[in-house]
């Protein structure tokens, strides 16, 4: 079972992919957890960029491609062929959001993506307003990296909006985390029900 958390900045996400990770261990199952940009080649030059200026948007937006094949290839779908659950703290859909508010086309971003990177069995979009978010994350009179930026935030906020599917489920993430866990867990129970064995 491939398993992403995604929202804007300040959302929980990483927190809740721990809670959700630590919840299925404890029901026996083998649980991996990753996250995008990953730690990877790729992934540590956008993770630089983040704090010494963005890239350029297609070079942006080719390095996230390139992290998420290598991420898929070696460890999505290693984890997933062991069946084994994977938790991903952001996927394409992050990618859509942020690189969808520099402009590319965020339906073009999924269709691309989903050409290589499996679609997921749930999805977990955290919400909270943008003011909130803000807070969370301690930016300050628009302080903070350019990921962080209100405009940007609002924009990226827009794109997940418009994503609907059954797989998708919209979580109200300015509750406690334990209240956040609660509901992420209650949503993915019918998913976990084992059926009985054949008599």
């Amino acid at each position: 079972m491939l398993i992403v958390f995604e929202g804007i900045d300040g959302t929980g996400k990483s927190t809740q992919v721990r809670l959700l990770a630590e919840a299925l261990e404890a029901r026996g199952l083998s649980v991996v957890t990753s996250r995008e940009p990953t730690d990877g080649p790729f992934g540590k030059k956008l993770r630089e960029s983040m704090i010494e200026g963005r890239l350029s948007p297609e070079e942006e937006l080719q390095l996230f491609y390139d992290d998420r094949r290598d991420h898929v290839e070696h460890l999505i779908l290693p984890a997933l062929e062991a069946g084994k659950v994977v938790i991903l703290d952001r996927y394409y859909f992050s990618t859509m959001a942020y690189q969808g508010a520099r402009g590319f086309d965020p339906a073009k971003i999924r269709e691309e993506n989903e050409g290589f990177a499996p679609v997921p069995d749930h999805v977990f979009l955290l919400e909270i307003p943008v003011a909130t978010a803000l807070e969370r994350i301690g930016v300050r009179d628009g302080s903070g990296n350019t990921f962080e930026q209100e405009g940007n935030l609002k924009a990226c906020a827009g794109i997940f909006d418009t994503l609907e599917e059954d797989w998708l489920h919209r979580v109200d993430a300015s509750q406690p985390p334990e209240d956040v866990h609660a509901a992420v867990f209650a949503l993915l129970s019918p998913s976990l029900q084992t059926p009985s064995p054949q008599a």
